[in-house]
């Protein structure tokens, strides 16, 4: 397994949007966090993203965990591989 720190940037998510699909965006996090698979997240202060420490296989597994977030259509994740 390997750890990858995300930087995530929300691009094209209007207020409106994001706001109905929050709280199914909060389960699958809290899902993903009891999984193992999402280690720690933290919010931007400008709300604009958010830090995620995550582990997987590989990025492309990183990124079938992910793509069950509802958010993930809007988001930019710059992945940088981190040793644990």
């Amino acid at each position: 397994m390997q750890n990858f720190m995300l930087n995530i940037t929300l691009q094209g998510l209007d207020t409106e949007t994001r706001m109905q699909l929050l709280p199914q965006e909060q389960a699958i996090v809290k899902e993903l966090e009891t999984k193992g698979t999402i280690l720690h997240s933290f919010i931007k202060q400008d709300m604009s993203g958010i830090f995620m420490v995550c582990v997987a296989e590989n990025e492309a597994e990183l990124h079938t965990q992910l793509a069950l977030l509802p958010y993930y259509p809007y988001m930019k994740i710059e992945p940088t591989l981190i040793r644990s």
